[in-house]
Formats: C-alpha cells, sequence, structure tokens
C-alpha cells in the first residue's frame, strides 16, 4: 500500500511538474488597466487645417487630464477629400495619438458626419464608449438624418460633444441638437484660442475618465468655456 501511494504522489508530483513547465512556456499577455474609452473625431477638410493643427498640439492634455481619473484610450476618427473616412486603432497614451494625427493632411471635400456617428453607433454595440468629441466648422448634411443617428447614440448612453469652430449658424443649430439628443453637450470656440479647445478638451476626458463628478470638479478649476459646458450636461 505504501508503495501504490509513492507511486501515485510521483505521477502527482510529475503531472504538477510538467503543468508548470507549460505555464512558464505560455506567452503573458499584460491587460491594460480599466479605462474611458473615447472617440476623437475631426472635420479634416481644407478648411480645417488650422484647427487640426491646433488640436495636434493639445490633444496630449486630454491623456493629462485623465491619467489621475483611471486613463483613457482614445481612437482618433477623421473625414477628408471625396469620400475618406479614417479610423486609428484604439490608442492609449498621446505619443501614439500624435504620430496618426501627424500623418493626415487636411483636403477639400464634404462633411462627413454622418459616417462619423454610425461608426461611434457600431463601436458603442461591441463595447462601452463613454464619450464622443466631434470638431468642426459647417454641416453638409441632412439635420434630420444626422438627428436619427444622435439619437441611436443617446439610446446606447454615448453622449455627444460637439465642438464648433467659428459662427456658422446652420452648424450651431445642428450640433445643438446632436449634443441634446445623444445626452451630451455642445461647446464653441475661436480658431485663434488654444486655451477655449484645451478646456473642452480637457473637460470632455475628465467625463470620460471619472463621470460626471469629475468633469464638474474640472469645470469648477479651469472655469469658462469648460464650465459652461459642465453646467450643460449636470443641468439634463
Amino acid at each position: 500500500m505504501t508503495e501504490e501511494g509513492d507511486i501515485s504522489q510521483q505521477r502527482g508530483t510529475g503531472q504538477i511538474a510538467s503543468f508548470l513547465e507549460k505555464v512558464a512556456k505560455t506567452p503573458v499577455t499584460v491587460t491594460p488597466p480599466s479605462s474611458g474609452k473615447l472617440i476623437f473625431a475631426m472635420d479634416a477638410t481644407a478648411s480645417r487645417e488650422p484647427t487640426w493643427q491646433q488640436a495636434r498640439q493639445l490633444q496630449s492634455s486630454m491623456f493629462d487630464v485623465a491619467t489621475g481619473l483611471g486613463g483613457l484610450s482614445m481612437q482618433l476618427c477623421f473625414f477628408h477629400g471625396m469620400a475618406s473616412f479614417i479610423t486609428s486603432p484604439w490608442l492609449h497614451d498621446a505619443r501614439q495619438l500624435k504620430a496618426q494625427m501627424e500623418r493626415v493632411h487636411c483636403l477639400g471635400g464634404l462633411t462627413q458626419i454622418g459616417r462619423v456617428l454610425e461608426h461611434a453607433i457600431k463601436e458603442s454595440r461591441q463595447q462601452r464608449i463613454h464619450a464622443v468629441v466631434f470638431i468642426g466648422d459647417c454641416v453638409e448634411e441632412s439635420p434630420d438624418s444626422l438627428s436619427q443617428l444622435a439619437g441611436k447614440l443617446g439610446v446606447l448612453n454615448t453622449p455627444l460633444f460637439m465642438f464648433q469652430e467659428g459662427q456658422d449658424s446652420n452648424a450651431e443649430m445642428t450640433f445643438r441638437q446632436l449634443a441634446r439628443l445623444s445626452g451630451g453637450a455642445y461647446g464653441c470656440f475661436d480658431a485663434g484660442s488654444a486655451r477655449q479647445l484645451a478646456d473642452l478638451l480637457g473637460a470632455v476626458a475628465a467625463f470620460a475618465s471619472g463621470g460626471h463628478e469629475a468633469m464638474r470638479l474640472y469645470g469648477r478649476d479651469r472655469g469658462g468655456l469648460a464650465q459652461l459646458l459642465t453646467h450643460q450636461l449636470t443641468s439634463r
């Protein structure tokens, strides 16, 4: 009986050793920490060149704001030219996003905001998307069609933050409507004001990473457009 027990123990020890050997040979997969997910979409048609350069310089501030609030994963989307719509992989630091943006050149063409919203709907059905930022200056599509898509994002709990450059009244009306239907917010900035755009982007980064309370605190500290954006969102 003792011999059988010794044999059983030896077999068990051998199986454990074999298992540990297999584990040692298995590649280690590092899972990134949980973080907010944000789609960063821009109109990259010809009129957008100055602001594209500005956003390229400011995008790192979004990661800086989010770092202490749980982190941020960001996907860059843009449209330009006749019918070109591009999306990046999900990015986890400012250097990756900057490298993606530096490859892009603005080209003339019509707006494709509908494709941005359709993409956001598709992504939101696959995983939780905490916010979608869109930066543009005009709308050349049917507001009714865009509103239907924004409503779908609202059902999916994916708010749109529509940031308008300039004073185009049609764009303002449509952007406000899209933000409202999705449960998001609207902001307007001047092309020459890096501080305005930085505050708007920082407020959304805080929201995507830490929720309403983080955005409220960011708006309280920064004031200006960031605080107005926070009031607009939390008043709903």
